[in-house]
Order: C-alpha cells, then structure tokens, then sequence
C-alpha cells in the first residue's frame, strides 16, 4: 500500500501539524456542543478529508462493548469505526462535488436525508471540493444547510473558500488547515521511515520536506518515488537527482564567484548547471535560500540552526559578503524567478541574472582594502580629497558639467554660469535676514567645517548674477494666434469648473478646434473639429451642446467635423505644462548651489527627468 494511503490519521491524536482544528473539536465533541455544519478550509494533502472521517467516526463510535456514546477519541475497533475507515458506512456519505455539481446531484442528496440513519447515530454528508457547485445547487442546499435534522450533520471541504457564496459560510463552523511546516513535515517522514525500517538520510528527507510545499500527502508521495528510485533507500544525492535539486556545491561556487568578482566562474557556473540540466529557477531558489541563511548567521548569529549540517558551510560564506549586500542579492535572486518566463531561454536568463549580481557588488579597489586595514590611509586620502582644487580645474569642470546635465535634459540655450567661494561669501549676510541655512551655498560649509585653519580656497571665476525669474527665459511652444481658440478653451475650462462636462464629453471638448462660430436668433452655432471619429458621437454631441447652452444662457448648436485639430485645449494645456517644466529645469540649471554642486563632485549630474515644477 503506498504511504500516504498507509500512514492517513485515523484519531486525532495521529494528526500531525493540525493542532488548532483537533484541539477546537476535542473540546466540541467532549462537552458535547456540535454544530450542524463544519468548513474545512486548506491547500492539498493537508488533512481535511482526513478530519471529516474521524469526526464522523466521532460522531458514531459505539465502543467495544457497544454501549459507547460521543467521543473525542473513537475506538476505531467498533463496527461503525472499521466501517467508515473502508469508506462501507451507510449513514457517512462522500460526495465529490467536482463530478456532482449540479442541482440533481445535490437534490438527490437532500431527498435522502428525510430518513433517519439505517445503523448509525448520525447521518454525516461530506461534500468535498465544495466550491465547485453551481449557484443552483448552492441555493437547493441553504434551507437544510440552515436548519437539518437533529441527527444530520454536513461536513465541508474546500481549496478555494473565496469561491464558496457568504451564505454558505454564514451557516457554517469554518476551520482553516494550515500548509505543514517544513520542520514537520520532515520529523514526520523521520518516524514513517523508521516504521518501514527504511535507512534514509536527513538531508534527503529535508529536500523531500521542501518540495512537499506545505503537503503531507504530497511528501509522503514523493516519499514513494524517491524509494523507488533509489532502490529501497533515500540517499541525499539520489533525491536531488530525482527532483532536479541543485546540489550546494553549485550555490558555494556561484556565491564565492560573486564574492571574488569572478565572472568567469559565473559563466562556467551556469555552463555547469546547463550541462547537469538542473533547473535555472531551482538554482535561483537555492540560492535565495541560502543567501536566507547567511543573513540570520550575520545578523542574529545565535538565532542560526544548530542542526543543519551545512551549518559550518554557511558560516563560511557569510563572512564572505557584507550583511547589506546579502540582503541586496536576496532581493535580486527572487525577484529574478519572475524575469526567467522573459528571457530568451532560462539560463540565459539565470546568466544574467548572476551577472546584475556581479554589477552591483561594490568595487574592491586596493584603496578600500586600505581602509579594512587600517585607518590611517583612509583619513590621509579624505584629506586630499577635500584640499580645494586648482582655479583652471574648477573652471573646467563648471563648464563640462553643467553643459553635460543641459545635453542630458534638453533645456533651452543658456549662457554657463560659474562660481566661486568669494561670490558666495557675498551671500553670507542674508543667512541672517531670514534665509534658512540650506540656502547657503555649500562652500562656505563646506569650507568651514573641513578647511584646515591656515589654508586659503582657491579663486575661480567670478559669479555671474543668477538671472531673473526663469520664466521670463521661456519661450512659448509655437501655437498660432488664434481668437476662436482662446474664447473655445476658455469655454472649456468654464464648463470643466462647474463640472458640467465629464468623461467622454470633456474629452470631446479638450481635444476639438473651433472653427467657426455664428449667432443665429436667440442662440448660437459652433463648428468644432475632431480627429477622433469615436468622439463625434450624436449622444457625446448633444451633450456638450446642453452643457455649452447652460453656460452661455442661450440655445448653442454644435456641428462635428472630422480632420486633423490644431490649437485645442488639450494642445494648449500640454503646452503650458511643456513650459513649467522647460521653466522648472532652467531654474534649476541656473542656481549657483546647483552649479557650484556640479564642480564639487564632477561625477555629479542632474538626473534627466527628476525636475518637476511645483
């Protein structure tokens, strides 16, 4: 018999990793408050229809001596146990509602439970994959699922209980079985194995755990597999070869590559797992894992498994990262699970993957390895990088830089702009007339909290007044003249304000050109332009029409004609965000912190994009 079949709980005290649901309806059954209605909630192979047969036998134990009544902990020697354990007990009936889901099915079954049960205590209805009934039969089952007879009881089970309607659940004790911890899992294929005088190895049992997902029936049917595949033993290496582990030794080669800033191992790593053909998304879980386990052994290295056989590999590679870019490569290795269904095949995908690893390790130049050492180089080199650099070398990298970040962001033509310490000590007394301090530009902090006592800053040249208000350096986005189209948008945004257009409608008016207008009587007629043909709808037009009446107190006529549209108000709102933002990004460009910012740090640049106008 296989195991999973074999090994099923038949008590509650069998029950492994349940302890919540067992101990709720111990308590039920010993005092005898029961329900009419139980839900049992949960992923495959975790125990529910395992639950409902022990509570039916439960619920019908007689006892040895036949005089038993309700009880926690059936016998399992009674007629009613041995018959409900080999699925021949008339009164518990199973119902798959994957195959029954229909109103017939579920009418059948509720036509029977008129009749009082043939040989038991109780009449117990398991419906399993409950959430696959129709609305139909849902709605057949309410009134007896709401009040049945006292010696009827219905037993729910479901992987999906969102799909189940809230009427069902309202009538129902609902219980929710958890997935089994990994640990479990294992403890408990440790004592199936010792009962089968099985030799298995702890570390091919912690793989089987793994692969279970949370599922004992699906670890107990790896199990079987895995015994037959290793020819009545569980080895380690068997088991990895049966699932398409990937073995440590690949993991320990790829984090001390990376480590190294070795990419040739990288590649000759991925090389390796695509000759062995091992699973690229299996190597990325490896690795979060044990990435998962360096972070605990070097942030909370007490809190590390002392069991784990690999504890002693862990703990060497640990020290190989820092704590931040352990955290950095879990991040990346799970993220990158999801990129491998986009590349073009998954080791290519895993490459690269290993590579961004690679990239985003910080460089181990020889000055860093000074500063690990000792001390004494790292001051002596921040020393001399912050003695002031040399009047040409400023004036150079003002103009390099601010010409760089202006090509980057396409601003409009300005003239470059430098400056030095002395024209910013020229703004010192504003700091107190109210300027806060960030205002200050960061020489002079610069200068005051780092420059040694006796050095001088180095002249550069002179500051060029900021200019005046940026907006003034703005050119206009070329819009034709045009007096149709200024009263049209004025129109528009009136009617925008008061809310009378919406959705489609506004839309019809935001991107219309006025063409023509003429009063006609006591009203007035519009001629608008629209390219697009799904808004020159009769309902859209009729509606702008009522909308524009309102405004101007009068009866207004809209005609619609298709062409291309110029100087709309959709084009002229776009216009005037186009320039606040040229505005935004000049001023920004022309600030003398900015710019005296940029020849500080010449690495420096103003990111394309980050300007937004206020």
């Amino acid at each position: 018999m296989v195991l999973a079949r074999k090994y099923r709980p038949h008590s509650f005290e069998a029950m492994v990793g349940q302890g919540h649901v067992v101990q709720a309806l111990s308590n039920a059954l010993t005092q005898q408050r029961l329900h009419h209605a139980y839900l049992f909630t949960g992923t495959r192979g975790v125990g529910k229809t395992t639950v409902s047969r022990i509570l039916a036998k439960s619920l019908n134990c007689v006892g040895l001596d036949g005089t038993g009544g309700i009880t926690a902990r059936p016998c399992g020697q009674c007629q009613p146990c041995r018959d409900i354990d080999s699925g021949r007990f008339v009164d518990y009936v199973e119902l798959d509602a994957a195959s029954n889901r229909g109103v017939e099915e579920i009418s059948q079954l509720l036509d029977q439970s008129v009749y009082k049960p043939v040989v038991g205590r109780f009449k117990v209805y398991m419906i399993d994959e409950v959430h696959m009934l129709t609305n139909h039969a849902f709605n057949a089952m309410l009134k007896t699922l709401e009040e049945p007879p006292d010696y009827l009881k219905f037993v729910l089970a479901t992987t999906d209980p969102q799909k189940v309607p809230v009427t069902v659940l309202s009538r129902c004790l609902q219980f929710n079985l958890r997935p089994m911890a990994m640990q479990t899992v294992q403890d408990h294929l440790q004592q199936v194995m010792a009962s089968e005088a099985i030799s298995a190895e702890s570390g091919a049992l912690s793989l089987l755990a793994r692969a279970a997902r949370g599922s004992m029936r699906d670890a107990l049917s790896l199990t079987d597999q895995a015994i037959a595949f290793g020819g009545g033993s569980l080895l380690e290496a068997n088991v990895r070869q049966m699932l398409g582990a990937v073995d440590r030794q690949h993991i320990q080669k790829i984090i001390e590559s990376v480590s190294a800033g070795d990419g040739v191992g990288l590649v000759a790593a991925v090389d390796t797992l695509r000759e062995l053909g091992l699973s690229a998304s299996g190597t990325l879980e490896e690795l979060a894992t044990a990435l998962q386990r360096m972070a605990v052994i070097q942030v909370v290295p007490q809190a590390a498994d002392s069991s784990d056989p690999d504890g002693a590999l862990w703990q060497a590679l640990a020290r190989m990262l820092a704590p931040d870019e352990t955290q950095l490569f879990y991040s990346l290795a799970l993220q990158g699970r999801a990129e491998l269904a986009l590349a073009p095949d998954e080791y290519s995908g895993l490459l690269m993957l290993l590579l961004r690893l690679l990239a985003f390790k910080p460089a181990q130049t020889e000055q860093h390895a000074g500063d690990r050492a000792a001390p004494s180089p790292k001051a002596e080199g921040s020393e001399a990088a912050n003695k002031p650099a040399s009047e040409p070398a400023v004036q150079e990298a003002v103009q390099a830089v601010v010409q760089t970040a202006r090509a980057a962001i396409e601003p409009p033509a300005t003239q470059p702009v430098a400056v030095t310490p002395k024209a910013m000590s020229a703004r010192a007394p504003q700091v107190s007339q109210g300027i806060p301090p960030w205002e200050v530009l960061p020489d002079q902090a610069y200068e005051a909290g780092n420059a040694e006592p006796d050095s001088a800053p180095a002249e550069a040249p002179a500051l060029t007044e900021p200019p005046a208000p940026a907006v003034q350096l703005v050119v206009a986005a070329a819009l034709p003249e045009d007096p149709l189209a200024d009263r049209w948008a004025q129109l528009v945004a009136q009617m925008a304000a008061r809310n009378s257009i919406t959705a489609l409608v506004r839309e019809l008016a935001m991107q219309a050109q006025c063409v023509a207008t003429m009063e006609e009587g006591d009203g007035s007629r519009w001629r608008l332009r629209v390219e697009r043909e799904s808004l020159r709808g009769d309902m859209h037009r009729e509606r702008l029409a009522q909308a524009l009446s309102q405004l101007l107190e009068h009866t207004a006529t809209i005609e619609l004609e298709g062409g291309s549209a110029v100087n709309t108000p959709a084009q002229r709102d776009q216009a005037a965000r186009e320039r606040r933002q040229r505005a935004a990004e000049d001023l920004i460009q022309r600030d003398p912190l900015v710019i005296s910012a940029l020849a500080r740090y010449p690495g420096a640049r103003i990111v394309a994009g980050s300007i937004r106008p206020v």
